[in-house]
């Protein structure tokens, strides 16, 4: 790991002490065990995401836990790594953790982070979901299209009749609906933030505003299950750090966004200033995330997650979700 330069180290500290002003002081919680390692392995996104800055915001709070030696992996799949092993802890969108864990894949969801950060874009043609029929819509992955597929079923469509989803690369789609070739767009930041200062299309759904969607969770945190398995006080150390850092993101979204850009985190400060603004970082205590998973499956017929599967993950969440006493707060 390269050594911080001034400005970085600087910021590093603005924020920890931003954190104890605003009563997130980076403490332990000297009543409780010692963590069962030291040692935490984060995810590092190679494109800009600054949605999941609490995962990278949190380092002091980590260390205040225990943890004394966190290092990051850059991969564009932090699911699979996840999976692999290579990692102990990524924050993913929660259709993409659905599809991975009907798989069968050694994931254990722990909590919430944030919802609302999922955007559908149209244009003219588009002014609401049911003007999805007969459309071409750009999603680039798999549980983005998903959501689209909930989305759609919700409002009486066939998504896999009525509406075609193609996969091109975040430039490339935001180009074509540009240009009215597409119809709509389903992003998530930066894309909203671009496609706003452009003044690109128009948006039909905001995840963060739009019932039921603002309802659910859209990121979630997740750990990898032998994590878990060897190390339950670990893990619990770890989202308390995390639902921290998701605090600081909600009560101060600038100071936050330079450190993102200082750390290389994100290229574009203005965007993730504004994505972390717009981002409901606070509903973390008001969502219930086995409710999130429950009602999103439910809500998404094409996904092949079955009723077994589903109920294990709720169980698996109220299990954790209570052992973690996330309701009380950090």
């Amino acid at each position: 790991m390269t050594k911080p330069t001034r400005r970085e180290f600087a910021n590093g500290m603005a924020l920890t002490a931003a954190a104890a002003i605003l009563g997130l002081s980076p403490r332990s919680a000297d009543a409780e065990p010692p963590p069962e390692t030291t040692s935490l392995r984060l995810v590092r996104l190679p494109f800009d995401h600054a949605c999941l800055a609490p995962q990278w915001v949190a380092e002091e709070l980590l260390r205040a836990e225990g943890f004394t030696d966190i290092t990051f992996t850059t991969t564009p799949d932090s699911i699979g790594a996840l999976a692999a092993g290579k990692v102990d802890f990524a924050g993913a969108d929660i259709m993409s953790l659905l599809l991975a864990l009907d798989t069968g894949l050694p994931l254990v969801v722990i909590g919430g982070i944030h919802a609302g950060c999922f955007e559908l874009f149209g244009t003219s043609r588009v002014r609401s979901l049911r003007d999805l029929k007969n459309s071409t819509v750009a999603v680039g992955w798999a549980g983005g299209q998903a959501l689209v597929t909930a989305m759609a079923a919700y409002v009486g469509l066939d998504p896999l009749r009525d509406a075609k989803l193609i996969q091109p690369p975040s430039k490339e789609a935001i180009e074509l609906l540009a240009q009215e070739k597409i119809d709509a767009l389903l992003g998530f930041p930066p894309e909203p933030q671009e496609l706003r200062k452009r003044s690109i299309g128009h948006v039909v759904v905001s995840t963060s505003e739009v019932r039921p969607w603002s309802q659910y969770f859209c990121c979630m945190a997740t750990v990898n299950a032998q994590f878990l398995k060897k190390n339950p006080i670990a893990t619990k150390r770890m989202l308390r750090a995390f639902l921290k850092a998701t605090n600081m993101c909600a009560l101060e979204p600038e100071r936050v966004g330079r450190f993102l850009v200082d750390r290389g985190f994100v290229k574009n400060q203005d965007y993730a200033v504004q994505a972390i603004k717009e981002i409901p970082y606070t509903r973390w205590r008001e969502v219930h995330p086995e409710e999130a998973v429950c009602s999103l499956t439910v809500r998404g017929p094409q996904l092949p997650m079955s009723f077994e599967s589903v109920c294990r993950l709720s169980v698996r969440l109220q299990y954790h979700a209570h052992t973690a006493n996330l309701r009380r707060g950090p």
